[in-house]
């Protein structure tokens, strides 16, 4: 049975144009999303006390993505974003939460991943900074 960890709360830093999508509560090792853009591409780092993974999907694929999204009545994968090896799992759930799973893959006898739901709220501001229609 897979955990997921709500966040619900997000900051924008205009000085260097990136989000910081961490939990209103709990202690400062809770688990952490940072995105920012480099170029053609964003990066996204999901963080969990010293636990890191980090990606950096075409910024094209992960707005398309984003955008085919439709709601699910079951919170679950709907769309991936990077190769077989290293990717973003992303759902949306009928209440405007999106599912944000980050996996490495090792080999077919396992792999490493951080599952969080984005709340409605900062799902809005995440599609918002990356230009993503959003029609729910």
């Amino acid at each position: 049975m897979r955990f997921y960890q709500r966040l619900d709360r997000v900051s924008h830093d205009e000085s260097d144009d990136t989000l910081l999508i961490t939990c209103a509560q709990g202690p400062e090792c809770q688990p952490a999303l940072w995105i920012g853009r480099e170029g053609m591409y964003v990066s996204v780092s999901a963080t969990y006390g010293p636990l890191e993974i980090a990606l950096r999907p075409r910024q094209r694929d992960l707005q398309m993505s984003l955008a085919q999204l439709r709601p699910t009545e079951r919170l679950s994968a709907m769309r991936m974003v990077g190769t077989g090896q290293a990717n973003i799992e992303l759902g949306l759930s009928n209440e405007g939460e999106l599912l944000f799973r980050m996996t490495i893959v090792a080999d077919a006898t396992g792999h490493l991943a951080m599952n969080m739901v984005l709340t409605s709220e900062v799902r809005q501001a995440l599609f918002a900074w990356l230009g993503v229609d959003d029609d729910t």
